[in-house]
């Protein structure tokens, strides 16, 4: 097999997916019952229950300073382990402090777990595998060597300390701050801590080790040679690290304790930027990555010296969507790539050193019972992973071996909680399940308030059949209005494009949830109902929630007003607005603003141009999504303007201010991210004010930007004392996401 040819296909079908082959699959039961999915597997003398693997899903800031982990953490996985999983994996644990200087803050603290140096520490992660035992999952600690290039650069001002790499690499923050090359001996001393490491997971009865070696961190960075560039030396041959890594682990902790190892088929890079590849810093750096068939074969060397299983994916943090594909990428994604492994195993008839098939781990978007079920079937892998399917309904594998599958909570793949938030400094949590990383804090069933009371919700998106869910458990006498016909509020419009079925699959869950409750006698729905204030009141409630959701902007602009100019929302509910327009102009490019040109140069062959104020398009959106999002638009030859402002809009196009200047960062830059707004980059080059006016010729102007709280009815009910206790929740509050909107209402909710 041309294994190259075949990537780079993948690559370029990740755009237009819904015409190359991938569907866009629904909660639905056809496969019921699941026995593949609940087929027991051998690992090495481990056997687990089920085909199903938690992901590590990061545990980043659920410890204490220390690094042991703290309550949160323990029953974020608890919760997980009794939601039916048979194998969780933690998020990394890195092994490397003192050599890696980027895993250290000040005063010698981590937001990483850890488990070296420390009885303390020790005694958390015993803790932790009693729990998981207890509801019938095995864990895996995965260790990694380290961050390296994607290390935090902070360590630089902060410690006046180099991060450090396998060569000299560009730092994937800030491509100014060089990453010192590691010596043989740190990196001998980074195997003998990983081989300690699996000697301590051991020793804390967790069930197996799971290394670390893929998406570009330091493992990897060492394993391919689009990033090890040594000339001389132990480990100037790029398969040495893992090999000694697995072979000191094998030493440490005996023949029978299972190893899995996480790796990407390939970086992917040459297939995604093509020609940039040989253009661009720090890409071209990179060009030399390690092939797919080089990978296939250092797995093999890999099994030979002890591995037991695989997981296998795609790319890097250089286009990071892959190793995170998000909302706007095709579910099961990378089962072309665990067939592919799964194949070269069996051709080359590579068993493990206990005379075991190699079991691989599918991995990419497979929150769905009826596709994961299938892709076992059909041999294409012989377990199946779900990370963020599992933070947003911890009882998926229970829901999906009982059959209540509709009953499934929905990932939406925004990646706001489970993702942005940690990297904006939170911990990982989840938009659509506010118990996610909480489950120390709101217990599983929610307690029944001592004081029941009537309560009227308004508005039944989001967060208005969140709060009124969880008042209803709280024993309330709860009324839910919505204006419209149909349940899910301002979301319902963003479900339109294809690249948005999973807040179709969401929207069709809310819809579950409302109809269920009602049918049970817990709410009282009202559909096509908005009452007003004077109304409310004479209802006697005692308490009034509002969740009115958000409105369109329109900023005043001369001809802002005509006939050519719509808002996004009102293509997005019918296209026909645009009418026979062919040249369209998108002002205001956030997530709705490139969403909607990504809908209409895609599905309807516009020619479309995007222009927004900032200097980043989809600002303050996970790296992955905007990532993804960028590059396809501009290999459909959609046309971004940042630094750019609109300033009329005439009959036949419309006139901006461009900034011009030559330190205007790269529009189409998905190889780098955008830094927290908190994190100060003395490297970065000023722009200054070079404007530009430009006319660009359109037939429809189309305007995305942002939104503003719908919030007069709280403000009239709190004027009008229209109940003893009024709040404001979602975007009524907070006009933004709904991770901001689920998670206020519940926390709003459970406390009256």
């Amino acid at each position: 097999m041309d294994y190259e040819k075949k990537l780079r296909e993948l690559a370029d079908s990740y755009g237009d997916w819904w015409n190359k082959g991938f569907s866009a699959p629904e909660m639905t039961a056809e496969l019921f019952p699941y026995k593949a999915m609940f087929e027991p597997i051998q690992v090495n003398k481990l056997k687990l229950k089920n085909r199903l693997v938690m992901a590590p899903m990061g545990n980043i800031d659920m410890c204490e300073e220390t690094g042991r982990p703290n309550e949160k953490m323990l029953k974020y996985f608890e919760e997980r382990a009794r939601g039916g999983v048979g194998l969780i994996t933690t998020g990394l644990i890195p092994v490397s402090f003192g050599i890696d200087k980027s895993l250290i803050e000040l005063d010698n603290l981590s937001y990483f777990p850890r488990i070296d140096r420390s009885r303390t520490r020790f005694s958390a992660w015993r803790d932790l595998a009693g729990m998981c035992h207890a509801h019938g999952s095995a864990i895996f600690i995965q260790l990694t060597a380290g961050l390296g290039r994607v290390g935090n650069p902070q360590c630089l001002v902060n410690r006046l300390e180099f991060p450090r790499s396998a060569s000299f690499n560009p730092n994937w923050y800030m491509k100014e701050v060089p990453c010192l090359r590691l010596s043989d001996g740190r990196l001998k001393k980074i195997i003998k801590n990983i081989g300690q490491g699996a000697a301590d997971a051991k020793a804390a009865n967790l069930d197996g080790v799971y290394l670390h070696g893929h998406e570009g961190y330091l493992m990897e960075q060492l394993a391919n040679r689009a990033f090890n560039r040594r000339k001389l030396g132990r480990f100037a041959d790029y398969e040495t690290f893992g090999l000694d890594t697995v072979k000191m682990i094998r030493k440490r902790v005996g023949p029978d304790f299972p190893i899995m190892y996480r790796i990407d088929l390939s970086l992917l890079l040459n297939a995604t930027y093509k020609d940039r590849m040989k253009t661009t810093k720090p890409l071209k750096k990179f060009r030399n990555e390690r092939t797919a068939r080089q990978t296939l074969e250092y797995m093999r060397r890999l099994v030979a010296a002890g591995v037991d299983m695989f997981d296998v994916d795609l790319g890097c943090y250089d286009n990071w969507w892959l190793p995170h594909p998000p909302s706007s990428m095709p579910s099961g994604c990378f089962l072309d790539v665990s067939e592919i492994v799964k194949k070269y195993f069996k051709e080359n008839n590579v068993k493990s050193n206990k005379g075991l098939e190699v079991p691989v781990v599918a991995v990419g978007k497979l929150g769905y019972p009826d596709l994961a079920e299938k892709a076992l079937r059909d041999g294409r892998c012989d377990m199946v992973m779900l990370g963020r399917p599992l933070l947003a309904d911890p009882e998926w594998c229970n829901k999906a071996y009982a059959g209540r599958v509709k009953d499934i909570r929905p990932c939406i793949g925004c990646q706001e909680g489970c993702l942005n938030e940690f990297v904006e400094g939170g911990h990982p949590q989840c938009a659509v399940n506010p118990r996610t990383a909480f489950e120390e804090e709101y217990p599983r069933e929610i307690p029944e308030a001592a004081v029941k009371k009537k309560v009227a919700v308004i508005g039944a998106g989001p967060a208005g059949v969140t709060a009124a869910e969880a008042l209803a458990a709280r024993g309330h006498s709860v009324d839910l209005y919505e204006r419209s016909s149909r349940i899910g509020g301002n979301v319902t419009v963003g479900s339109a494009p294809k690249i948005k079925y999973e807040i179709k699959n969401y929207l069709a869950y809310l819809e579950h949830v409302a109809e269920e409750l009602q049918k049970a006698g817990k709410i009282n729905l009202f559909m096509n109902s908005a009452p007003t204030a004077e109304e409310l009141k004479a209802k006697g409630y005692d308490v009034i929630i509002t969740a009115t959701g958000s409105r369109q902007v329109k900023p005043k602009i001369e001809g802002i007003d005509g006939d050519n100019v719509v808002f996004a929302v009102d293509v997005l509910k019918d296209p026909a607005v645009l009418g026979g327009a062919k040249d369209v102009v998108v002002v205001g490019g956030g997530v709705v603003g490139a969403e909607t040109a990504y809908y209409l140069a895609y599905e309807h062959g516009k020619n479309v141009k995007v222009v927004e104020m900032d200097k980043f398009i989809m600002n303050h959106t996970c790296t992955a999504n905007r990532g993804h999002i960028i590059h396809y638009l501009e290999e459909k030859g959609v046309k971004l303007y940042n630094c750019t402002k609109l300033v009329k809009v005439e009959k036949d196009g419309v006139t901006v201010e461009r900034n011009v200047h030559k330190n205007v960062p790269d529009v189409y830059n998905t190889w780098a991210p955008i830094l927290p707004e908190n994190v100060l980059n003395p490297m970065e080059k000023k722009i200054k004010p070079q404007f530009r006016k430009e006319t660009m010729k359109c037939d429809k102007v189309v305007l995305a930007l942002g939104v503003q709280p719908e919030n007069e009815l709280f403000y009239q009910l709190v004027n009008d004392n229209a109940a003893a206790e009024i709040y404001n929740v979602g975007d009524s509050f907070k006009g933004g996401k709904v991770f901001e909107a689920v998670r206020s209402a519940y926390r709003k909710a459970v406390s009256i």
